[in-house]
């Protein structure tokens, strides 16, 4: 993809974020330690996975994805808010205003795609237990990781082809960071394909998700019902609607953000403020609701830290306390069996 030296050297302008000068280091604060949240528990997702071996199975080998998608997500938002938060320019050169684009749209076409994969597995394992090890076998979920990511790079990656042969003739983004709508509105030629194929794009991926995520859990909850114990009928209520309602807020955030730009009546401020929660939001929440909070991931947390983190404090720390192995191993089994039952 080549542009012209006159593009590379333009500069845009952001949305100004309009803080007072009493109010801009508190929210540069809140700005860092919001992305520092983000990565701590996407990452702590990520390694616990990665570095047991036990957790090597579909449905986990599925889930590592959400989390990188979600760092992804982050990082193309963060760095570049909290710096102009310091700096107070919201200037950004057009190379670093696509790059921004083309990531916080992988990352939002990644979500939707992880999370019908995500929904999918769960349908295979509780509704054709005696047929899962096959449909789900190590080659399967394999192919499956990468069509979910090379359809999203592919899709992605055309819309942002379809700029190449544009011109520039505007610097003003009308929105908190570099989105695919916005940079159209910058643009002096007729941008009809690109916004079509950008609709269509939007509807086709929700679409999918949508239908996958209703056809899965519905037969979800409908098999978890039929079950004749109480906790595991009340277990499946609670699992869905917490999964339902997490997809669902980033299903509107994302089709409000993509639609609004399309209407003038549109408040700028509604469409930045929901614009921004959809990168905010689903980056925190997803490593809790998906992750942490699923028992198997929970106890490994649990045994890693108090593995390696409760005894390097107590060897190294201030005082250097005698750390007593047996006591270690005692706690960490009946703490262990806290959070298994809590589940």
């Amino acid at each position: 993809m080549q542009f012209n030296t006159s593009k590379l050297t333009s500069i845009l302008n952001m949305e100004p974020l309009g803080l007072s000068p009493s109010t801009v280091y508190p929210m540069f604060l809140l700005g860092l330690a919001t992305y520092c949240l983000i990565l701590v528990f996407n990452l702590t997702l990520i390694l616990t996975i990665a570095l047991n071996r036990q957790l090597h199975k579909p449905m986990f080998l599925l889930l590592i994805n959400l989390p990188i998608n979600d760092i992804m997500g982050a990082t193309a938002f963060y760095p570049q808010l909290i710096t102009s938060l310091l700096s107070q320019d919201r200037t950004i050169s057009q190379p670093a205003c696509f790059l921004q684009a083309v990531l916080v749209h992988l990352y939002g076409g990644g979500t939707l795609l992880i999370l019908t994969a995500m929904a999918y597995d769960r349908y295979v394992a509780i509704c054709c237990p005696f047929r899962y090890s096959v449909i789900m076998s190590s080659g399967k979920v394999a192919r499956i990781i990468a069509a979910v990511w090379l359809t999203d790079i592919i899709v992605i990656g055309t819309i942002f082809c379809l700029f190449v042969k544009l011109r520039f003739c505007r610097s003003a983004i009308t929105d908190m960071y570099c989105n695919n709508p916005s940079l159209m509105k910058l643009m002096c030629e007729d941008t009809s394909i690109n916004n079509y194929y950008g609709l269509f794009t939007a509807f086709l991926l929700q679409s999918i998700a949508l239908f996958a995520m209703f056809f899965t859990y519905i037969h979800i909850l409908l098999t978890c019902l039929l079950n004749k114990r109480a906790d595991t009928k009340s277990k499946a209520i609670r699992t869905c609607v917490t999964h339902l309602m997490v997809f669902f807020l980033f299903e509107l955030t994302t089709l409000f953000t993509v639609v609004s730009h399309r209407f003038d009546e549109v408040s700028p401020f509604l469409r930045r403020s929901i614009g921004v929660s959809f990168l905010v939001f689903p980056p925190i929440l997803n490593p809790l609701i998906y992750g942490l909070n699923t028992r198997e991931i929970r106890t490994k947390v649990l045994h890693l830290l108090l593995n390696k983190v409760s005894p390097f404090i107590l060897t190294r720390g201030p005082g250097k306390q005698t750390f007593n192995t047996n006591t270690h191993k005692s706690f960490l089994h009946s703490s262990s069996e806290i959070f298994i039952l809590s589940n």
